[in-house]
């Protein structure tokens, strides 16, 4: 199925043009870079709004998400907001009949995930998430070598993040609008993950310490966890964990590890290292890693609302990296591992 003739025929906005990181103009230029057509902002802070008409002259702007629905014919909206709001405005934006991009993470809980689906599917719109690190070059490296047999059958998946330092004062660092220390750069951790492991969740295990930084932030209470740390178990017998930290200060390197029958791979953002064993003695070869072709994002989703193509980052797809981490919240307040609803 397509719903247009041509990319050119997309009309694309964003909700939220905020100063980190310039995600409103990366998100615009992207779009427009795969042929669609930029034509809304709605952003809440002025200031920005003028940076957003400087960058792009002439695009239509908006103080709120419901102005640009009522008044904008844009039919492909972004929303570049705070965790807790990604639900919220999505599920509006669906409800008008319009495709969805929502920044990672998609939401913040299973529910939220399962209701904007179904409001998709109500709707016969697109939605998907902005899983662009899906085409890391690291992880197409990792991939290509897993692939021509370089460590063997892989055992299990280790990624590490974190340091011995106070969490900034900004909304990421509150539980209720960020949903937790695990759920930024872990919703990325779990995707990489489950690229590599081709298999069926059978239980999540979480972990957490929380109190240390609260009295010493402006969140208090409201502080996402000190540590946090995430075991899942597989069908095929693999098994991966997450570890982000606030309260170590070692050096986590290698970050990221793959651990195989015939070797290890260790996985660093410009190559890989590969330990194998030639008879008794150790031997490790670094390949760099190839380009990260994250453009492929904003390719694809052109491609299937055009020609209709497969949507690589489904909202299925998307779901997976929430439930792994609902479940591991759950499980740390529980303490016991939890079965998945969705495998």
């Amino acid at each position: 199925m397509s719903w247009f003739k041509s990319a050119k025929d997309v009309t694309v906005g964003v909700i939220g043009y905020g100063g980190a990181y310039n995600m409103g103009r990366c998100h615009l230029t992207e779009m427009k870079k795969a042929g669609m057509t930029p034509v809304a902002v709605a952003e809440l802070d002025p200031a920005r709004l003028v940076v957003a008409r400087q960058d792009f002259p002439g695009i239509e702007t908006y103080r709120t998400a419901d102005e640009m629905l009522r008044k904008s014919a844009v039919n492909l909206i972004v929303i570049i907001t705070p965790h807790n709001t990604h639900a919220p405005l999505a599920l509006k934006c669906l409800k008008a009949g319009r495709h969805v991009i929502v920044e990672k993470p998609m939401a913040m809980t299973t529910t939220e995930c399962d209701v904007m689906i179904a409001a998709a599917k109500k709707s016969k719109v697109v939605l998907s998430t902005y899983h662009n690190r899906h085409w890391d070059g690291h992880m197409l490296g990792v991939l290509q070598a897993i692939r021509k047999g370089s460590i063997g059958e892989v055992v299990r998946v280790d990624v590490e993040m974190g340091n011995l330092a106070k969490p900034k004062d900004w909304w990421r660092t509150s539980r209720s609008i960020s949903g937790g220390i695990l759920l930024d750069w872990g919703v990325h951790l779990c995707e990489y993950i489950l690229q590599i492991v081709d298999s069926d969740i059978t239980e999540v295990s979480g972990f957490a310490k929380t109190g240390v930084w609260a009295s010493q932030t402006q969140w208090k209470k409201d502080t996402n966890e000190d540590e946090g740390h995430v075991v899942v178990r597989f069908a095929n017998g693999m098994w991966a964990s997450i570890l982000i930290t606030s309260l170590d200060g070692r050096a986590h390197q290698p970050w990221f590890k793959i651990i195989g029958t015939k070797g290890t791979m260790s996985v660093e953002w410009g190559a890989l290292e590969i330990t194998t064993l030639d008879g008794e003695n150790r031997v490790t070869t670094r390949i760099p890693n190839p380009p990260s072709e994250g453009w492929r994002f904003y390719q694809n989703v052109a491609d299937h609302l055009t020609k209709g193509k497969t949507l690589v980052i489904t909202p299925e797809w998307a779901r997976r990296p929430i439930h792994i981490l609902d479940l591991a919240s759950q499980s740390a307040k529980r303490g016991h591992a939890l079965k998945p609803k969705y495998k």
